[in-house]
């Protein structure tokens, strides 16, 4: 559990996310931090799929010093867009910052789904978000991770996973990837 002196240092002390309605109406700019202690603030989120054309899913690993669900496994990237940029920019912004995956790798990009949930992690802090789903297809597997958001790679066959989730529980995946994963219906 952080204290409160390390919680005001937290690079997520200085950032903003968007608050929103049940409807992913944007309201208001709130401190990232604030969004996500104590009961939390509901707030835009998104989260990526990224295929390689073989039925293959690549999840990545947090990196450990992730305030909130540090070494779980998420699906590709996950994050919040900022003031002014649509959940497809900000999706292309994170790839390739936590990947190295640009553009040029993919042209079918598509949200494909959106829900609400809320989850407390630890006694760290809390998810309260509208997430977005959004898909793309890899025809270049080229990965160059930052190690300081990704500690490691896998590349599962979508298709069982989504089937059997159970099976891959000892990953501890993130919540809002297998809430997406299971409202996906292929």
């Amino acid at each position: 559990m952080s204290t409160p002196e390390e919680d005001l240092e937290h690079e997520n002390a200085g950032q903003d996310v968007i608050a929103v309605d049940a409807d992913d109406t944007e309201l208001e700019l709130v401190n990232r931090l604030d969004a996500h202690t104590g009961d939390g603030i509901r707030h835009r989120a998104f989260t990526s799929l990224v295929f390689d054309g073989e039925g293959n899913v690549l999840l990545a690993q947090r990196a450990p010093d992730k305030r909130l669900w540090g070494t779980y496994w998420d699906g590709t990237v996950a994050s919040h867009p900022v003031e002014g940029q649509s959940q497809k920019e900000a999706t292309r912004k994170r790839l390739e910052e936590e990947l190295g995956i640009t553009p040029d790798q993919y042209d079918d990009l598509e949200l494909t789904d959106r829900f609400e949930y809320k989850r407390y992690f630890e006694n760290a802090g809390v998810e309260h978000e509208v997430c977005a789903v959004l898909q793309l297809t890899l025809t270049d597997r080229s990965l160059d991770p930052n190690e300081e958001e990704v500690a490691g790679l896998l590349w599962v066959p979508y298709e069982r996973l989504h089937s059997n989730p159970a099976w891959y529980r000892q990953l501890r995946l993130c919540p809002w990837f297998e809430i997406a994963m299971r409202r996906d219906v292929r």
